[in-house]
C-alpha cells in the first residue's frame, strides 16, 4: 500500500510531466498552422502561437484559474488564492509539520494542478488562431486571447470542472471535448464570421478557390506532435497516478485515445474522395484531430471498440464539416471549426452512448456552453473590431503579414547581386 506522501509525489509529478507534454502541443499547433498558410504569413503564425501561450499563461495565473476553481466571495480572495497555496507548499521546505499535513492531504501540489490546467486553456486559444489566420491583426488577436483565457474559458470551466451547476447536473466531459475544444471552436466561429474570408478565397459565383498548404511536411509533423501530446491531454486527466487502479485507468485512456485517432484518419480518407472530390491528405490529417477531439469527453470507457466507432464518426463529421463551411462561405484556414467544434459536440454526446452519461444533461451542457461561448466571443470580437480593428489592410494581406507587419520573411529568397558588384574582383 502506497503511503500518502508517496501518492502526493506521484500525483504531482504526473501533473507536471503530462503538463509539459500538453505544452508541447503548442508546437504542434504552430507547425500545423504555419504549414497550412501561405509562406508569406508563416512568421506571423509562429509569433502568434508563442504569444498565445504566453498571454494565456499570465491571464490564467492572475485571473482565470481562480475564477474557474476558487469559490471565494471577494475579488481579492480570487487573486490571492494561488499565492496562499504557494506559501503553504513553500513552508514544507522549512519543515513545518502542520503545513506538510495540510498540503499532502490535498493529494497533489496546488501549483502542479495549476500548471496542468494552464496548458489546457492555452490549447483552447490555439484553436482560434488557426481558423482566422492570414488576415487578423496580431495585437487584436492577443486582446481576444486575453479575454478568452481570463474570463470566457474559466467561466465555462467553473460550470463543469469547477464543480458548478453543470457538474451538479451530472454533466460528463472527461478531458474537455466541450470545455476545451467546443469552447475554442465557438470562439473561432464567431471570429470567422466577423472578420470574413481571406481575399480571393471565394470566387464571384460563391465557389471556393483551393488553398493547399504551403508545406505539407510541416502540417504532418504538427499533427503527429498533437497526437503525441493528446496522450498527456487525456491521460493526465485521470488526475492521479498514486495507485495501481490509476495506472490501469490511465492505460485504458491512452489506448482509447490512440484507437479513436487512427479510426478518424481511416474514415476521413474513406469519405474524402466523395465529399471533397479527391483522396485528400489534409482531410486525413484533420481526421486524426477529429478522432482525438471526439474521444476526449469519454476516453475512460472500457470497451475499446467504442473508441474506434467514436473516432470514425468524428473523422466523417470533420470532413463533411470542411465541405459545409465552404458552402456557407466561411473561411477556416486549418479546419479548426469542424475538428474542434463539431467533433467536440459529437464527442460530448457520444459519452452518453458509451460512457453512461445522461443524454439530456450532455445536450444541456453542449447548448449552454455553446450559447455562452459564441455570444461572449462574438461581442468581444465585435468590440475589438470597432475599436482597434480586427483585420489587416488589403495591402498587408496581399503582401503578407510577415513583411507587412513584422518586416521578416519565414522563407527569404536568395538575393541576386548585380554583376557590377564583382567588377573589382
Amino acid at each position: 500500500m502506497i503511503d500518502v506522501s508517496t501518492q502526493f509525489v506521484l500525483n504531482s509529478f504526473a501533473f507536471l510531466v503530462w503538463g509539459v507534454l500538453v505544452m508541447w502541443m503548442a508546437a504542434g499547433f504552430a507547425m500545423l498552422e504555419a504549414g497550412s498558410v501561405r509562406t508569406k504569413n508563416a512568421s506571423m503564425i509562429c509569433l502568434k502561437n508563442i504569444g498565445v501561450f504566453s498571454v494565456a499563461g499570465i491571464a490564467y495565473y492572475l485571473i482565470g484559474y481562480n475564477l474557474m476553481y476558487t469559490d471565494v466571495g471577494s475579488v481579492i480572495g480570487r487573486f490571492t488564492f494561488l499565492y496562499d497555496s504557494s506559501a503553504a507548499e513553500a513552508a514544507l521546505l522549512g519543515g513545518d509539520a502542520g503545513a506538510l499535513g495540510a498540503v499532502v492531504g490535498n493529494g497533489y501540489s496546488a501549483m502542479s494542478d495549476w500548471f496542468f490546467q494552464m496548458v489546457f486553456v492555452a490549447a483552447a486559444a490555439s484553436i482560434v488562431s488557426g481558423a482566422i489566420a492570414e488576415r487578423v491583426k496580431m495585437w487584436s488577436f492577443f486582446a481576444f486571447t486575453l479575454v478568452l483565457t481570463a474570463f470566457i474559458y474559466p467561466i465555462v470551466g467553473s460550470w463543469t470542472w469547477g464543480g458548478g451547476w453543470l457538474a451538479e447536473q451530472g454533466f460528463q466531459d472527461f478531458a474537455g471535448s466541450t470545455v476545451v475544444h467546443s469552447t475554442g471552436g465557438w470562439a473561432a466561429l464567431a471570429g470567422v464570421m466577423i472578420i470574413g474570408p481571406r481575399l480571393g478565397k471565394f470566387r464571384p459565383d460563391g465557389t471556393a478557390r483551393p488553398t493547399p498548404p504551403s508545406n505539407v511536411l510541416i502540417v504532418t509533423l504538427g499533427v503527429f506532435i498533437l497526437w503525441m501530446g493528446w496522450f498527456a491531454f487525456n491521460g493526465g486527466s485521470v488526475l492521479a497516478l498514486g495507485s495501481a487502479a490509476d495506472a490501469v485507468s490511465m492505460s485504458v485512456v491512452l489506448v482509447n485515445t490512440n484507437l479513436a485517432a487512427a479510426a478518424g484518419v481511416v474514415s476521413a480518407l474513406a469519405v474524402s474522395k466523395r465529399l471533397l472530390g479527391r483522396m485528400d491528405l489534409i482531410a486525413g490529417l484533420n481526421g486524426a484531430i477529429a478522432g482525438l477531439v471526439s474521444i476526449t469527453a469519454g476516453p475512460d470507457i472500457t470497451e475499446h471498440w467504442w473508441a474506434i466507432v467514436i473516432g470514425a464518426v468524428g473523422g466523417v463529421l470533420c470532413t463533411a464539416g470542411i465541405k459545409a463551411l465552404e458552402l456557407l462561405k466561411l473561411d477556416d484556414v486549418v479546419g479548426a471549426i469542424p475538428a474542434h467544434l463539431i467533433c467536440g459536440v459529437w464527442g460530448t454526446v457520444a459519452a452518453c452512448i458509451a460512457g453512461g452519461a445522461d443524454f439530456g444533461t450532455q445536450l444541456l451542457g453542449v447548448v449552454t456552453v455553446g450559447a455562452f461561448s459564441f455570444a461572449a466571443s462574438f461581442i468581444v470580437w465585435k468590440l475589438i473590431d470597432v475599436t482597434i480593428g480586427l483585420r489587416v489592410s488589403s495591402r498587408v494581406e496581399r503582401l503578407g503579414q510577415d513583411v507587412g507587419e513584422l518586416g521578416i520573411e519565414a522563407y527569404p529568397e536568395f538575393v541576386v547581386v548585380p554583376e557590377e558588384v564583382y567588377d573589382d574582383e
